[in-house]
């Protein structure tokens, strides 16, 4: 008999149907159920008390764990969630925290439902715990959660989950991270759904196979206890809630919950055109060794209410660089969540009824078992959620009241690197593990009407924040050069990206060498791409300064803050690499700003002035990338003109434009499609026209562009390092400009055989 790869059954695109799943449970595990007429029949007032009790549930779980948990990735980053759903394990409400996770916790609730409800079955006091990326839950087996059950006079009632990233859960590279794994089995083992607590109590046999895995026993112990404590917090909170208003009723307001959240996106949706968009981005490199690029694509549909996201064409799984279908569906939550349901609670059960997913098994962002997932959440999920976002912000560019969620991508993907070795600060020589945390701080994409935030934060965890200094110190043997914000690293636009920042650390309190291990993309292809013409932010880049000077730069009370003071030999870091750090040495990484919105000769010229004064830029930016002349800090008007005139003919002058010039339109009545382009009436139907000038442009999905590619450093200084360091194809800056005023259209930095969307505008 063969046995089920555990999860398997999940990979299907087709959405999990309640109904169905009810009607399989076993007759011996009773749900407590509502009628329609009960939930239409609720008072409007009790409603939001209830709702919003139920959310102070998550918050509360949240502040359980962090008081709990000794990990920094729990206490200073905020990289966790919480989630209370229904009896069929339908999220009703979720945590602030990250929200990639919300794609994932149902999944592992629908799988115990199937599969664990007769053996070893499911009942009051119990928790489960697993970490398998397949089964759901988490995105990556780093992903651990735990949930339970909640029973209410012998009836299944509600779930409550905690979910956070473990520090450490094996596998042959520092922080489960193993760079050169081509399967899962170089990496921390999955675990399917297992009993950790019954009958109310930790089962203690499950919780010491549990942390015997880790490089780190201790905070991983600590986390598994923290998790247990805040599904008990949560347990409480919501039989208290029943004890007050009684079981019908807060049923009623979870079902309600999810059905107003449903309604509510469908009817935002329902206000805009039908419609269709594209986007394409890719992961350089899949693993240690690997020089190629590794492509995912999504084709948005917008029809009425409902969203179709269709993955077809994306690339095979390869190395390191996959995630399940759970990391798949938690990166359309990522951009789905902030971009579309800003102003919608939470109720992630309803909202993930408003739209399907169209996949093929086997591709980066639905690997089939056994493919290495390590970097699921971090690579493809979050590539996944930045192609989305790029759609779903086309999308609402064509309305006005809309369009002030349209966001040009945040920081691009999390840049990781993991420090371990032997701290010799104490008595005893002690292990010790870091993940660097403070690629937290990350910049946001610019919007139509406002720069990016600088140094915001992540798209995916709205709480999130970088660990302090001082503690980090205090933790492990580390000493923090420099940490701050990096010029020129948002993305330039008529509106700014918001900028990254650096950070350089060398050893401090050990005589030995300590690994590291690095994964990350974003280094020879942008991942933080701008909309309407900005442009891409800054690409990232890791660099250790081997035989450096810094003791001696120490010793003389000097603090570098330069590499190049540090060393004259400077070593690139791969996107994947295992590799060390020397007493002595230095670590630098510098992670991704946001991406810019609009063409950067747009900008108002005294925006750039304040952002030089404020180092956000360089001078050389100011006047390379975005033509402002400025004299003591000020703007020469008369010379600033002159020089964006100089440049916009430089452009034409570069660019080649396809067909004879066509003639122009009155924009004066058009429908906006973004900060560039209107369709407009011509003759017999709809043209697209280029709102600053009115050059008829042709039809959405052939439209006449002037076309420039040039080397990626066209782009801007932004570009930190060579691709030619990291991937073997060729890498260029694309620009597709207006042939009337050549504005710019789209500014990318992509593969030379990138297939571009950028007349696929509308259907």
């Amino acid at each position: 008999m063969t046995m089920p790869i555990p999860g398997s059954e999940i990979f299907s695109s087709r959405p999990v149907d309640p109904d169905e799943l009810a009607r399989s449970l076993p007759s011996t595990l009773a749900t407590h159920t509502v009628t329609q007429e009960q939930i239409d029949g609720l008072d409007p007032l009790t409603y939001e008390v209830v709702r919003h009790r139920l959310w102070s549930v998550t918050d509360e779980m949240g502040e359980a764990l962090k008081r709990m948990s000794g990990s920094p990735i729990v206490t200073d980053a905020n990289d966790f969630d919480f989630a209370i759903s229904d009896e069929l394990g339908q999220e009703v409400q979720v945590g602030l925290y990250n929200t990639m996770l919300v794609g994932a916790v149902d999944l592992a609730i629908y799988w115990t439902l199937r599969h664990r409800a007769v053996n070893p079955g499911i009942a009051e006091g119990d928790m489960f715990l697993t970490n398998d990326p397949w089964v759901g839950g988490g995105l990556h087996q780093n992903d651990t959660m735990v949930y339970q059950p909640v029973f209410h006079e012998g009836k299944l009632f509600a779930w409550t989950s905690a979910i956070c990233h473990e520090p450490d859960l094996g596998g042959v590279g520092l922080g489960s991270f193993s760079p050169a794994a081509q399967d899962v089995f170089s990496e921390s083992l999955p675990t399917p759904p297992i009993k950790v607590v019954r009958d109310f109590t930790l089962q203690r046999d499950v919780a010491d196979v549990w942390v015997r895995r880790s490089r780190v026993p201790m905070l991983v112990g600590l986390d598994l206890r923290a998790k247990v404590g805040a599904n008990n917090v949560g347990r409480e909170r919501i039989l208290a809630l029943v004890e007050q208003y009684g079981a019908d009723t807060v049923k009623a307001v979870m079902k309600r919950m999810m059905g107003d959240a449903e309604s509510r996106l469908r009817d935002k949706l329902a206000s805009l055109p039908d419609g269709s968009w594209s986007a394409t981005g890719y992961q350089d490199q899949s693993h240690e060794g690997d020089r190629g690029l590794h492509k995912i694509t999504v084709r948005t549909t917008k029809t009425g209410g409902h969203l179709t996201f269709d993955f077809t064409g994306t690339g095979p799984q390869s190395g390191v660089v996959n995630c399940t279908y759970a990391g798949m569906r938690g990166g359309v939550m990522l951009a789905l969540l902030p971009i579309l349901a800003g102003d919608i609670p939470w109720s992630a059960g309803g909202l993930m009824r408003c739209f399907d997913l169209v996949t093929e098994e086997g591709t980066l962002n639905n690997a089939t078992f056994p493919a290495a997932v390590g970097r699921g959440p971090i690579g493809p999920a979050w590539l996944t959620g930045n192609l989305v976002a790029e759609c779903l912000s086309q999308m609402l560019d064509r309305s006005l009241e809309l369009g002030r969620n349209v966001q040009a991508t945040c920081c691009g993907t999390w840049d990781t690197a993991v420090i371990a070795g032997l701290d010799q600060r104490g008595e005893q020589p002690v292990p010790f593990l870091n993940i660097i945390m403070e690629p937290m701080a990350g910049g946001y994409g610019a919007r139509p009407h406002a720069d990016g935030i600088d140094t915001g934060g992540l798209f995916c965890i709205p709480m999130g924040r970088i660990p302090d200094v001082e503690m980090t110190e205090f933790l492990y043997p580390l000493l923090t050069l420099w940490r701050r914000e990096e010029p020129d690293s948002g993305g330039p636009g008529r509106q700014r990206g918001g900028v990254g920042a650096s950070v350089a650390i060398t050893p401090h309190g050990t005589s030995l060498p300590m690994g590291l291990v690095l994964a990350s993309n974003g280094k020879a292809i942008a991942q933080n791409g701008g909309l309407s013409g900005g442009h891409p932010g800054n690409t990232g880049l890791d660099v250790v300064a081997r035989q450096s000077r810094v003791a001696e730069l120490l010793a003389a009370g000097t603090m570098p803050s330069t590499l190049a003071e540090c060393s004259d030999t400077l070593e690139i870091g791969q996107n994947y690499a295992s590799s060390y750090l020397a007493p002595g040495e230095v670590f630098a990484m510098t992670w991704q700003g946001g991406g810019g919105y609009g063409d950067p000769l747009h900008r108002d010229p005294e925006a750039v002035a304040g952002d030089l004064r404020e180092e956000k830029i360089t001078a050389a930016a100011a006047r390379d990338v975005y033509g402002v002349v400025l004299g003591d800090g000020t703007v020469d008007g008369p010379a600033t003109a002159a020089e964006r005139d100089r440049r916009r003919s430089a452009r034409g002058d570069r660019s080649t434009v396809q067909g004879d010039s066509s003639r122009k339109l009155d924009v004066t009545i058009a429908r906006r499609l973004d900060d560039n382009l209107v369709e407009v009436t011509d003759g017999a139907g709809p043209v697209i026209a280029c709102r600053h000038c009115g050059e008829r442009l042709g039809e959405a999905d052939t439209l006449r562009l002037a076309l420039y590619e040039g080397p990626p450093t066209d782009a801007g200084p932004q570009i930190l390092a060579d691709p030619t360091d990291y991937v073997d194809a060729p890498v260029v800056f694309r620009q597709y400009c207006c042939p009337g005023c050549w504005t710019a259209v789209y500014s990318a930095v992509v593969p030379a055989d990138h297939v571009d969307h950028v007349g696929v505008l509308t259907r």
